[in-house]
């Protein structure tokens, strides 16, 4: 008789582009999300929770091809007999799904309708450090209204979101251009829609931040070569063609006005860049009227992110304090929001173009900036450890702790073998524990509990002469009936 062959175990390890959240992390999202989700619903937004999981055909921006049908999102095709079943996928962010919502329940909702969307996204891309196959986004839309008051509201709430979650006034800019200005500067330039070069000038400008106006102008016209050496083949533009660009991208001024009026210079005769020099200007008026100055939001040519996605009004929320890169230089934090005008996502759907604006705000990043401002603590505190000193008295401890819990406090028994003592207090230690509560038989009969201060012990073993460990004790007797009021004081002493 054949040996049957043993089932190999399977790998535990975690899919690439992917990762597990452990307690505190997943805590400080969830109070990250409430937090924004006040804010947002103070403005008067409606939450929405949409499918995960949208036909591919509804997706749009993402189709199944003959190679490889799973192109940029996580697609699976349902089975049917005559091999016709539709193409499902993940979503890949939380607009196209607000779209075909809209779409199908417009007669149902109000119009303008005002949503808020908070959840996981998932692409099939190439993974990297800190960028991971599926991460949160937190968005905020405005369907079915072309004013420019919504795109001003959405700047107004941005900037009121950062401030609520705890970045300060000083510490972030939302800075806003606009896609009709450089519409207009494309036709300055004499390239019409339809010609091929407008994609390269697109390319080109969105390396702006990264090769600065010498290097797009090289770009634009015969070519440049890169930090590596290699050559880089230039649009072709002749040095006239490329100076509105050029204009476009270093439009910024002292202030508003002036920036505005280079815009107009750099868009020239241009009808749709008037237009969107417009807009512009009546975003900085209605700003200007609900209190918000250019150290909170500003008007800024150079964010161009995005443009060839957006039809209208574009910004992004830039963190602008200095932080430490892996390699110990200087840099600023960067962008941790972006959004803007899409008039023709719902159009896919209806036929019919339908305004609409809106913005993402990358929770993750939002998160890491906290820490790095020190506003969040990156170990979670734990819970207080009831322990057991003796397993006959369990009903005692489980006492304790509902009083510690009613009390608000978070408490928790030790439930694992308590024989060694030893290690119920290396486990309180590994749970970050501030607080262990302890009753043996001989507290219980003298009507006393024993709470060790687990933060000031270590605080104390660590830095303390045997002189100051004696004046500074760690661990304190109290009656039975002072243990959540005893807690409590040493819990606020430790906050």
């Amino acid at each position: 008789m054949a040996k049957v062959k043993k089932q190999p175990r399977p790998k535990a390890i975690t899919p690439k582009g992917f990762r597990d959240y452990f307690g505190e992390e997943v805590s400080q999202r969830s109070d990250m999300l409430q937090a924004i989700a006040g804010v947002y619903h103070r403005y008067g937004f409606d939450a929405l929770e949409s499918s995960a999981v949208e036909t591919v055909e509804a997706l749009g921006k993402f189709l199944p091809d003959v190679d490889r049908p799973n192109e940029g999102v996580f697609a699976w095709q349902e089975y049917d007999e005559g091999g016709k079943g539709d193409w499902m996928a993940l979503r890949y962010d939380l607009t196209a799904p607000l779209a075909r919502v809209y779409a199908q329940h417009r007669n149902d909702l109000p119009t303008p309708y005002r949503r808020y969307a908070m959840g996981p996204v998932w692409r099939n891309e190439k993974p990297g450090p800190g960028r991971y196959r599926q991460f949160y986004q937190c968005d905020a839309d405005t369907v079915g209204t072309a004013s420019m008051a919504a795109d001003a509201e959405i700047c107004a709430m941005l900037s009121d979101t950062l401030e609520t979650v705890g970045i300060p006034r000083g510490d972030y800019l939302v800075r806003v251009n606009n896609r009709k200005v450089l519409n207009g500067v494309l036709e300055a330039m004499g390239l019409e829609a339809g010609d091929a070069k407008r994609d390269d000038v697109l390319r080109t400008i969105d390396k702006f931040d990264k090769v600065g106006e010498a290097g797009v102008r090289e770009l634009l016209t015969k070519g440049r070569l890169d930090a590596s050496g290699a050559f880089i083949d230039g649009v072709g533009l002749s040095e006239d063609q490329a100076a509105p660009v050029l204009a476009f991208l270093t439009s910024k001024g002292v202030d508003a006005a002036k920036t505005l009026a280079n815009l107009s210079d750099a868009v020239g005769s241009s009808s749709i860049g008037a237009e969107g020099v417009g807009e512009l200007e009546q975003i900085g008026d209605l700003l200007a009227a609900g209190g918000y100055g250019a150290d909170r939001i500003d008007i800024d040519p150079s964010v161009v992110r995005g443009l060839g996605y957006y039809t209208g009004p574009v910004y992004e929320a830039e963190l602008t304090f200095e932080i430490l890169d892996e390699k110990g230089r200087k840099r600023q934090f960067g962008s941790v929001s972006g959004g803007g005008r899409y008039d023709d996502l719902v159009k896919r759907f209806t036929g019919q173009e339908v305004p609409a604006t809106g913005v993402s705000i990358g929770v993750d990043r939002l998160l890491a900036a906290l820490r790095e401002k020190g506003r969040i603590k990156a170990e979670a505190t734990g819970p207080v450890v009831v322990t057991v000193m003796d397993k006959a008295r369990m009903a005692d401890y489980q006492t304790m702790v509902a009083e510690l819990r009613n009390a608000g406090i978070r408490a928790e028994v030790y439930l694992g073998n308590p024989k060694n003592f030893g290690n119920q207090l290396k486990y309180a230690d590994k749970r970050n524990s501030p607080i262990a509560v302890i009753e043996g038989g001989e507290e219980k009969d003298r009507g006393v509990v024993q709470i060790k201060d687990l933060i000031l012990g270590a605080q104390i073993a660590e830095n303390a002469t045997l002189e100051e460990w004696k004046e500074r004790p760690s661990q304190f007797e109290v009656p039975r009936g002072d243990l959540v009021a005893k807690v409590r004081e040493i819990l606020a002493g430790q906050g």
